[in-house]
């Protein structure tokens, strides 16, 4: 006698149901899942971010005995800046080349920024000579309408000396060979800095380095202050070909500044 045995599973209606409470649970939760990603990629989100960077990057300058710090860049992106991811990048000074030569820390990788935030130093350049760090502040009269100066505005460093101290510092961000925009991946294999033939030719590499000051990218004196602003309403404001500055210029009353003796950020309220 065949033995009998009993089927298990759901069945249609059961499925059914399971799959509308599912829906029915998922929809309540979306405001909350919102709210909370919201949070996340809030000003506070990123101040506290680069508090923490702060703190390693001193660290690191005590450890090694050599100026260190953090760089604030955006990735290369095809389209250009305006639709670059920015990221938060440590960076020692290199022994083997000039002193205002630094580089990316060894083993640490680049941290991606908020979507819907950004950082800038509120400056940009006054020319295109790679080797000058001469700078302007973005005022009310400033129209900056050029991705190069995006990109400059949104490039920047702050430094520590060995002893731990916020000091305003020339910078020229290189790869970690010291090769002036390097021709291929044979002459420099740097997966963080590169040079740009190699960043949009061979994919090796996140950023541009700082030989290419007609790109907003060459030596410049480290800051000792930042702004955070909103990406949607900035693009929103270049999209329309207004100034930045009617935008930017409302935070500079927010910009946050650094202790110079802690590396602890300064609350602008």
């Amino acid at each position: 006698m065949k033995a009998k045995y009993k089927q298990s599973g759901l069945t249609l209606i059961e499925i059914t149901v399971v799959i509308v409470a599912a829906a029915l649970l998922m929809s309540l939760a979306l405001p909350a899942l919102r709210a909370l990603l919201d949070s996340f990629e809030s000003q506070g989100s990123v101040t506290g971010m680069v508090s923490s960077a702060l703190a390693s990057a001193r660290a690191i300058a005590a450890k090694n005995q050599r100026y260190a710090g953090i760089r604030f860049q955006k990735a290369y992106h095809p389209e250009g800046p305006l639709k670059a991811p920015q990221y938060l990048i440590f960076i020692v000074q290199d022994p083997d080349m000039l002193a205002y030569a630094f580089r990316a820390v060894p083993g640490l990788k680049p941290i991606r920024l908020p979507e819907t935030i950004g950082v800038m130093d509120l400056r940009r350049r006054t020319n295109i000579d790679p080797v000058y760090s001469g700078d302007e502040p973005i005022d009310d009269d400033s129209k900056i309408d050029q991705p190069a100066e995006l990109q400059d505005t949104t490039s920047f460093s702050i430094i520590f000396s060995p002893s731990g101290k916020l000091v305003i510092h020339d910078v020229r961000v290189r790869n970690r060979h010291g090769i002036f925009r390097p021709a291929n991946p044979t002459e420099s294999a740097d997966d963080i800095f590169n040079s740009q033939e190699n960043v949009i030719n061979y994919n090796t590499g996140m950023f541009i380095q700082d030989d290419y000051a007609e790109l907003g990218l060459g030596k410049e004196a480290s800051r000792n202050s930042f702004i955070v602003y909103e990406k949607q309403k900035f693009n929103r404001a270049y999209a329309q070909g207004r100034a930045w500055s009617e935008y930017l210029v409302k935070l500079t009353p927010e910009a946050i500044y650094i202790n110079p003796y802690t590396g602890t950020i300064i609350s602008p309220h």
